[in-house]
């Protein structure tokens, strides 16, 4: 049974749902388009699902028929009315938006993308942020800033080539082809296809996989996966691979993963 958290806003619900924390983008009016409330929300469950050491993961989804399509450009043009207390945040936390955003200080636990519909630019560039991802088949994603005139930000033209072959980077990233969740899936930009309505279902079994491990092994890798990438050689990200893993092996999480193992049972892990 999910518990909706006091940290969600109009325009992004958040829920914590075992050890899961489900994050849903909520303005299906404006096709789930960014607003100050929804950075908020989001900004939020970043930090929320980092300090409570309940949580092993997310699922960010979001409400309607379409993920979200990105910056709100009817409102670009003049200006966003920001909220208040978005405003206010800013102030001492100048990289809100991008944090929000999974460009600046992702949290470090796992992130699952659960997408109905459209994704396109900013909503791809959401995915990029994120380690596992699903896709209904009627998804659809595109960076599309260069149609417009404009640069997508929040990260897309550097993660993208370094999680896909390049060519195909930049045919998203130059040309902004809206590519199918086939598509998607044979470049590797996704892990799952699901039928339509079934993405946040099929996320929800990737975060009970996920709430079986061990935490500091969880975010060890996490960390490996997102900061070791090919561009770091090799003889220097075995090295700091080790860093990651020795605090890990030294746990009592690690001698209760092998006890349980050895009894055959189910290891009981407290994170230490």
């Amino acid at each position: 049974m999910a518990e909706a958290l006091d940290i969600s806003t109009d325009n992004c619900i958040i829920e914590k749902e075992g050890k899961t924390l489900i994050v849903t983008l909520n303005r299906p009016e404006a096709k789930n388009a960014f607003s100050p409330e929804m950075l908020l929300g989001m900004y939020k469950a970043w930090r929320r699902l980092d300090e409570d050491d309940d949580l092993m993961c997310a699922i960010l989804t979001a409400n309607g028929d379409t993920f979200c399509a990105g910056m709100d450009l009817k409102a670009g043009a003049e200006g966003h009315r920001s909220t208040q207390e978005f405003m206010e945040l800013m102030g001492t936390v100048p990289n809100i938006h991008w944090q929000a955003l999974l460009r600046d200080d992702r949290p470090s636990k796992p992130l699952i993308l659960a997408v109905e519909g459209y994704a396109l630019a900013g909503g791809t560039e959401l995915l990029a942020g994120t380690d596992l991802r699903v896709a209904a088949e009627d998804a659809t994603f595109g960076v599309t800033e260069v149609a417009r005139g404009l640069y997508p930000m929040a990260g897309s033209s550097i993660r993208i080539p370094r999680q896909i072959p390049y060519c195909l980077a930049a045919e998203i990233v130059l040309l902004g082809r809206h590519i199918t969740a086939q598509e998607a899936l044979e470049w590797g930009l996704i892990n799952r296809v699901v039928a339509k309505g079934g993405a946040l279902a099929e996320a929800k079994k990737m975060a009970a996989q996920l709430c079986e491990t061990g935490p500091l092994a969880l975010k060890a890798i996490t960390r490996s996966l997102r900061e070791l990438g090919t561009d770091v050689p090799e003889a220097e990200a075995m090295l700091k691979s080790d860093e990651l893993a020795n605090p890990v092996f030294a746990s009592a999480d690690a001698k209760e993963g092998m006890r349980a193992f050895k009894e055959k049972r189910k290891a009981v892990f407290k994170g230490e």
